[in-house]
C-alpha cells in the first residue's frame, strides 16, 4: 500500500513539474507556471476517468463486433471471430 502511494505522489509531483516547467519555458512568468501545476494535476484527475470510460466502451463495442453468428448450421452457433 505505501509503494502505490508512493508511486501516485511520484505521478503528481511529475505532472506538476512538467506542466511548470512546459509552461515556464513558453510565458517566461512563475505565477502563470504555478497555476498551471495546480490546473494540470486537476484536470487530469477529473478527464481521465471519463477518458477510461471512453476506451473501455470502444473495446467492448469492438469485442461484440467480432461475434459472429452462423445461420447456415441447423441450429444457430454463436461463435467468436480470431
Amino acid at each position: 500500500m505505501m509503494q502505490l502511494i508512493a508511486f501516485k505522489a511520484s505521478q503528481i509531483c511529475l505532472h506538476m513539474s512538467v506542466a511548470f516547467a512546459v509552461t515556464y519555458a513558453f510565458t517566461g512568468s512563475l505565477a502563470v507556471g504555478g497555476i498551471a501545476a495546480v490546473v494540470e494535476p486537476i484536470c487530469n484527475v477529473t478527464l481521465m476517468p471519463l477518458h477510461d470510460k471512453l476506451w473501455e466502451r470502444v473495446r467492448q463495442r469492438r469485442q461484440q463486433a467480432h461475434v459472429t453468428v452462423d445461420t447456415h448450421a441447423p441450429v444457430a452457433v454463436v461463435s467468436t471471430a480470431a
